[in-house]
């Protein structure tokens, strides 16, 4: 008869957990579906604008490397498989995400954000604890979290006050999708977060926008 060895879980786990981390911080994304701006003629911005409009997506970028840190740390503390599985759908869809948000930034001609590696560790270990709490209260921080990116991402949009269209095609795009992990978190049983929690998820995610609209 074998039996299992934990220390040979953990450590699998472990080194499992540590590459996906290297493939979003370190890796190129890859994009399994066409960004919402592939068929949008780019425009002729001027640097001004090129420039916001870059500062802008690489906090969209910043945002999408939490989620990929929150939702590994959420699963991780999770042991329901239905709330796994909806993790790992938003990851996926998150996921590209991240492709399309790096691509404009790119397009734009501006770099990435150098905090990457701090957001993405803070997250993780959110996204775990709020795991071991529960699968109401992991399902409320998913739906809370959205939430608050769909409101983020809408004042993105007014920022751009109706330039580039790419820009605001991507931003669109990512918006919907947040808005269906919010709806299946709230379908499968999300609790809604005491005030002093949601307000805490607001000053952390000012804090990264507006670090990371500069570094």
């Amino acid at each position: 008869m074998e039996f299992s060895n934990p220390t040979r879980f953990d450590l699998d786990h472990g080194i499992l957990e540590f590459d996906k981390a290297l493939r979003v911080l370190m890796g190129e994304p890859v994009a399994l579906r066409p960004s919402p701006a592939e068929s949008i003629p780019e425009e002729k911005l001027n640097n001004e604008v090129r420039q916001q409009a870059a500062a802008l997506m690489r906090v969209n970028h910043c945002g999408e490397v939490c989620a990929q840190a929150l939702y590994q740390g959420q699963a991780l503390g999770s042991s329901n498989e239905g709330t796994k599985g909806a993790l790992a759908t938003a990851a996926r869809e998150e996921a590209d995400h991240l492709a399309w948000s790096a691509q404009r930034v790119r397009e734009l001609g501006g770099r990435l954000s150098l905090l990457n590696p701090l957001w993405y560790a803070g997250s993780f270990a959110l996204g775990y604890a709020a795991g071991r709490l529960g699968e109401r209260w992991n399902l409320g921080f998913l739906a809370e979290t959205e939430r608050q990116v769909e409101e983020h991402l809408q004042g993105h949009i007014e920022r751009l006050e109706g330039r580039d269209a790419k820009t605001r095609a991507v931003i669109e795009g990512m918006q919907r999708e947040e808005a269906g992990h919010r709806r299946t978190a709230e379908a499968l049983g999300a609790r809604e977060l005491p005030d002093p929690a949601r307000h805490g998820m607001r000053l952390a995610a000012r804090l990264m926008t507006m670090l990371s609209y500069w570094i």
